[in-house]
């Protein structure tokens, strides 16, 4: 790996983790892109090292709802911090169960299958069409709808279907209002992310994955600084209802990537 893909891998992570593109789906791209011998899963070490910087970009951004979360959960009083810190938990349970229960089924999807990406992403951007669509409402999230957003980010595992996208559109055409529907989308994705960041890493697997220090910094610093913008954007985008227009992108997107796997 070269400090030229370590950067553009940072970068994609950063940016689609939170814009509605799907990072995981990007990344299959960029890989088949680079040529899949030059990117070897890009090391579950430079993994785990891209995702730890948008947890933290996210915890640097949420850093005053995650306090409260915290201090909801720490107090254990019937207010409103503990009832946002139990819906937090209710939409985390679906992605836990379904990535312990078939972790192996999973990773055969990340295989470099573009048509199956390139299928996801059409069906990310008729999802995304339709919550554009949507009548805007002021409703918060309530735990029967913490369950299904938690459903929806389960279902994005999937390469091509965008987490942020599938979360934040779940919510709104459930009729949560648009601007808490973004807050609780990157809020309950972070204890997912350091769940999994911590099982890698107790796994003893990186230990077997050897990375430059400085290839790892270029990707966390490219990831974080993405991140940063990224999820401020997107925060902007989904209260001005403008979706549509990352929904005709993950049209083109899958369609071209669908063309590239068939010609």
């Amino acid at each position: 790996m070269t400090w030229f893909e370590a950067l553009i891998l940072g970068l994609v992570q950063g940016l689609t983790e939170f814009l509605p593109v799907s990072s995981s789906g990007h990344l299959e791209i960029t890989k088949a892109i680079f040529g899949d011998n030059s990117l070897p899963e890009e090391s579950l070490l430079m993994t785990v090292v891209l995702h730890a910087a948008t947890a933290l970009s996210t915890i640097v951004i949420f850093r005053k709802d995650i306090a409260e979360i915290l201090r909801g959960l720490l107090q254990f009083k019937n207010n409103e911090e503990f009832r946002f810190s139990l819906k937090i938990i209710i939409s985390m349970i679906p992605a836990a169960v379904v990535g312990v229960l078939f972790e192996e089924e999973i990773e055969q999807f990340f295989g470099g299958n573009l048509l199956l990406v390139g299928s996801m992403l059409i069906l990310t951007a008729g999802l995304l069409f339709l919550a554009d669509k949507a009548k805007s409402t002021l409703n918060p999230v309530s735990y029967k709808n913490a369950f299904v957003i938690g459903v929806a980010q389960a279902v994005a595992i999937l390469p091509g279907i965008s987490r942020s996208g599938a979360t934040i559109s779940t919510s709104v055409l459930l009729g949560v209002d648009r601007q808490k529907a973004a807050r609780f989308s990157f809020l309950m994705v972070v204890p997912l992310i350091l769940g999994k960041m911590a099982k890698d890493i107790l796994s003893g697997d990186l230990a077997e994955t050897q990375t430059e220090t400085s290839l790892l910094i270029v990707g966390f610093i490219a990831a974080f600084v993405a991140g940063l913008i990224a999820c401020q954007w997107m925060i902007a985008l989904v209260k001005k209802s403008q979706l549509k227009y990352f929904s005709f992108y993950c049209l083109i997107v899958g369609i071209i990537a669908i063309i590239y796997t068939l010609a």
